[in-house]
C-alpha cells in the first residue's frame, strides 16, 4: 500500500535524526522518494523553541495502518522521543499522512492525518516528489498549498 510519511525534529541534531528515522523506516516501509529538508519555524506554539527540519517520505508497505503506526512510534521512541506535551520540541516525529487514501478513525490513528491540509511543512515537501497527489477530503496538496498564507 502506498504511503506518505512526515518527519520532522528540533532537537538534537536535527538532520541526523531524519535521517536516522529513514533509515530505520527502510525496515517497514520499501521507501521510493524522499522530498529535500525544509527549516520551518515552530507550528501554534507559544514557548522559545529551535526550528524544525521537516521531510516527507512515499514508499510502500505490506503494513495494515495500525500495524505501521506501531512500528513508526517504536522507532520514535528508540529515537529519544519524549512525549511532554502537545507540539513541544522533539527529537523525531513521524506522522502518516496518507495511507492509500484510506479513511481510519481510531484512538490510536487518523487517516489521513487531520491536520496535513493546513501544515506547509506537510505540503511543500509532498509537493515536491508527488506534485499531483489528492488529500483525501481536502484536494490537491498543490492547491492547497496555494492556499496557505
Amino acid at each position: 500500500m502506498k504511503v506518505v510519511i512526515a518527519l520532522g525534529a528540533n532537537l538534537g541534531d536535527p538532520r541526523q535524526q531524519i535521517n536516522l528515522a529513514i533509515e530505520e523506516i527502510r525496515s517497514v516501509v520499501k521507501v521510493e522518494k524522499v522530498s529535500s529538508f525544509y527549516e520551518t519555524a515552530p507550528f501554534k506554539v507559544s514557548d522559545s523553541q529551535p526550528n524544525y527540519i521537516n521531510a516527507v517520505l512515499i514508499g510502500d508497505t505490506e503494513l495494515q495502518p495500525k500495524e505501521l503506526i506501531t512500528e513508526l512510534l517504536a522507532i520514535e521512541t528508540k529515537l529519544g522521543r519524549e512525549r511532554s506535551f502537545q507540539n513541544a520540541a522533539r527529537t523525531i516525529d513521524i506522522d502518516i499522512i496518507d495511507y492509500e487514501g484510506f479513511f481510519l478513525e481510531s484512538e490510536e490513528l487518523t487517516l489521513p492525518h487531520p491536520r496535513a491540509f493546513e501544515r506547509r511543512f506537510v505540503l511543500e515537501p509532498w509537493a515536491e516528489i508527488d506534485p499531483d497527489a489528492v488529500l483525501r477530503e481536502h484536494g490537491p496538496i498543490k492547491e492547497l498549498l496555494a492556499g496557505l498564507k
